[in-house]
Protein backbone atom coordinates (compact mmCIF):
# COMPACT_ATOMS: atom_id res chain seq x y z
CA UNK A 1 0.00 0.00 0.00
CA UNK A 2 1.40 3.42 -0.84
CA UNK A 3 1.87 5.84 1.93
CA UNK A 4 -0.04 8.95 2.68
CA UNK A 5 2.26 11.30 1.56
CA UNK A 6 2.58 9.23 -2.09
CA UNK A 7 -1.20 9.60 -3.17
CA UNK A 8 -3.50 12.36 -5.14
CA UNK A 9 -6.46 12.62 -2.98
CA UNK A 10 -8.36 15.80 -3.96
CA UNK A 11 -9.98 16.86 -7.07
CA UNK A 12 -8.11 19.87 -7.24
CA UNK A 13 -4.94 17.85 -7.52
CA UNK A 14 -6.36 15.49 -10.23
CA UNK A 15 -7.44 18.34 -12.12
CA UNK A 16 -3.84 20.07 -11.99
CA UNK A 17 -2.65 16.69 -13.37
CA UNK A 18 -5.07 16.34 -16.26
CA UNK A 19 -4.42 20.45 -17.17
CA UNK A 20 -0.68 21.02 -17.09
CA UNK A 21 0.30 17.03 -17.12
CA UNK A 22 2.45 15.47 -20.04
CA UNK A 23 0.55 12.29 -21.27
CA UNK A 24 0.78 8.78 -22.61
CA UNK A 25 -1.92 6.85 -24.01
CA UNK A 26 -1.89 3.30 -24.71
CA UNK A 27 -5.14 0.87 -25.79
CA UNK A 28 -4.76 -0.16 -21.82
CA UNK A 29 -4.23 2.87 -20.14
CA UNK A 30 -3.54 6.68 -19.87
CA UNK A 31 -0.61 8.22 -17.76
CA UNK A 32 -0.72 12.10 -16.95
CA UNK A 33 2.27 13.17 -15.52
CA UNK A 34 2.46 16.87 -13.65
CA UNK A 35 5.13 18.61 -11.87
CA UNK A 36 4.02 19.50 -8.09
CA UNK A 37 5.98 21.56 -5.35
CA UNK A 38 7.14 18.46 -2.97
CA UNK A 39 10.22 16.11 -2.51
CA UNK A 40 7.31 13.27 -3.49
CA UNK A 41 6.06 11.09 -6.44
CA UNK A 42 2.38 11.45 -6.01
CA UNK A 43 -0.19 8.76 -7.76
CA UNK A 44 -3.57 9.03 -8.72
CA UNK A 45 -5.67 5.67 -10.31
CA UNK A 46 -9.02 6.41 -11.94
CA UNK A 47 -11.07 3.26 -13.10
CA UNK A 48 -14.42 4.13 -14.53
CA UNK A 49 -17.52 1.96 -14.20
CA UNK A 50 -17.22 1.87 -17.61
CA UNK A 51 -14.20 -0.81 -17.07
CA UNK A 52 -16.19 -2.68 -15.11
CA UNK A 53 -19.95 -2.53 -13.26
CA UNK A 54 -18.19 -5.05 -10.62
CA UNK A 55 -16.35 -2.98 -7.51
CA UNK A 56 -14.36 -6.33 -6.92
CA UNK A 57 -12.34 -5.36 -10.43
CA UNK A 58 -12.27 -2.27 -10.09
CA UNK A 59 -10.12 -2.30 -7.08
CA UNK A 60 -8.47 -5.54 -8.22
CA UNK A 61 -7.19 -3.37 -10.77
CA UNK A 62 -5.98 -0.36 -9.01
CA UNK A 63 -4.12 -2.71 -6.83
CA UNK A 64 -1.99 -4.31 -9.30
CA UNK A 65 -1.76 -0.45 -10.60
CA UNK A 66 -0.41 1.08 -7.21
CA UNK A 67 1.78 -2.48 -6.72
CA UNK A 68 3.69 -1.98 -9.49
CA UNK A 69 4.18 1.85 -9.18
CA UNK A 70 5.12 1.05 -5.41
CA UNK A 71 8.10 -1.12 -6.68
CA UNK A 72 9.46 1.30 -9.12
CA UNK A 73 9.33 4.49 -6.71
CA UNK A 74 12.96 4.57 -5.56
CA UNK A 75 14.00 4.82 -9.51
CA UNK A 76 11.50 7.81 -10.26
CA UNK A 77 12.22 10.92 -10.22
CA UNK A 78 10.52 12.90 -7.26
CA UNK A 79 8.46 16.08 -7.40
CA UNK A 80 5.60 14.57 -9.81
CA UNK A 81 2.06 13.82 -9.84
CA UNK A 82 0.94 10.84 -11.83
CA UNK A 83 -2.56 10.12 -12.70
CA UNK A 84 -3.02 6.59 -14.35
CA UNK A 85 -6.33 6.47 -16.11
CA UNK A 86 -7.39 2.64 -16.73
CA UNK A 87 -9.35 1.57 -19.84
CA UNK A 88 -11.45 -1.65 -20.67
CA UNK A 89 -9.54 -3.57 -22.54
CA UNK A 90 -6.43 -3.75 -19.15
CA UNK A 91 -9.14 -6.87 -17.85
CA UNK A 92 -7.31 -8.90 -20.72
CA UNK A 93 -4.32 -8.69 -19.79
CA UNK A 94 -2.51 -10.57 -17.15
CA UNK A 95 -0.12 -8.69 -14.53
CA UNK A 96 3.16 -8.67 -16.29
CA UNK A 97 1.63 -7.53 -19.12
CA UNK A 98 0.11 -4.93 -17.42
CA UNK A 99 3.64 -4.30 -15.73
CA UNK A 100 5.37 -3.88 -18.75
CA UNK A 101 2.69 -1.59 -20.59
CA UNK A 102 3.13 0.92 -17.10
CA UNK A 103 6.37 0.50 -16.98
CA UNK A 104 7.12 1.30 -21.29
CA UNK A 105 4.85 4.69 -20.51
CA UNK A 106 7.04 5.82 -17.60
CA UNK A 107 9.88 5.99 -19.77
CA UNK A 108 8.28 7.62 -22.62
CA UNK A 109 7.57 10.43 -20.48
CA UNK A 110 11.19 10.19 -18.86
CA UNK A 111 10.01 9.65 -15.73
CA UNK A 112 13.16 7.96 -14.47
CA UNK A 113 16.12 9.20 -13.15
Amino acid sequence: MLKKSNRITKDKEFDRAFKTGQSFYTKLFGIKAADNSLEAIRLGVLVSTKVSKKAVIRNKVKRQTREIIQKELPILKNGKDIVIIVFQQILEKNFEEIKESIISGLKKLKLYK
